[in-house]
């Protein structure tokens, strides 16, 4: 691009040629190739984070996010695909229509889950319909959330928390999974909750969403330090 353009957004002030997708053409991402350990945060952590979400602007939508890719083990680009119609509070279960490899299945999440879920719930029937997760101001109020927006006020609540770890939505749904073979919880229940299907497809297939639902909707509230608390 030439060195001379001039590039404004819509406020007149000047932007970078970064900002422009044409920049990244050829460029690999700076995190290319890397892998992270699962290494999921504690339930402790997790109330960290939560109780200074709470007190911090749309605190509501990011607690809400956190609930349901920790408490119902989902990716983050299925709860970000979530509409206010796919909860079902009193199953206890989830619809997810656009899981990996566009898979639809149904999981369950517990009853603390739900409880804590509560006020995104209420706040979002005040926005404009669209999806569960949206932008609470502005001109798009009401559209999708991005994932790399909903990443990074993750990323920012956790450091402000105090958590010294990686924090991540994928780390919220391996902490899930732990905590469900923790308690007792059947590998194959885990592993269809979690659509793992790849190698043990024909097998898992035969276990019913009904069983998934009320499996992990009987789960107790998580466990953490008698000192800490759960109250929110």
């Amino acid at each position: 691009m030439p060195s001379d353009v001039q590039l404004f957004d819509a406020t007149g002030r000047r932007r970078s040629p970064a900002t422009l997708p044409e920049f990244h053409v050829g460029r690999a991402p700076a995190n290319k190739g890397q892998r992270y350990p699962a290494d999921p945060p504690t339930v402790d952590e997790i109330i960290a984070i939560m109780r200074v979400a709470r007190g911090a602007p749309y605190g509501n939508r990011l607690n809400g996010l956190i609930v349901v890719l920790w408490r119902a083990g989902l990716r983050i680009n299925e709860a970000l695909s979530l509409t206010e119609t796919d909860l079902e509070p009193r199953r206890g279960s989830i619809l997810v229509r656009h899981g990996k490899n566009d898979r639809r299945r149904v999981v369950g999440m517990d009853a603390w889950g739900w409880a804590a879920l509560e006020s995104w719930v209420a706040e979002r029937v005040t926005l404009p319909v669209g999806p569960l997760f949206c932008v609470v101001a502005g001109p798009t109020r009401g559209h999708a959330w991005s994932a790399s927006a909903a990443r990074l006020e993750l990323h920012r609540t956790a450091l402000a928390a105090g958590v010294r770890r990686r924090v991540a939505p994928r780390q919220l749904r391996h902490a899930h999974a732990v905590e469900l073979l923790r308690e007792g919880i059947a590998l194959p229940l885990i592993q269809r909750q979690h659509s793992h299907l790849s190698t043990t497809g024909t097998y898992l297939q035969g276990i019913s969403s009904e069983e998934i639902v009320s499996t992990v909707h009987a789960r107790r509230a998580p466990m953490m330090h008698a000192s800490a608390g759960l109250e929110l």
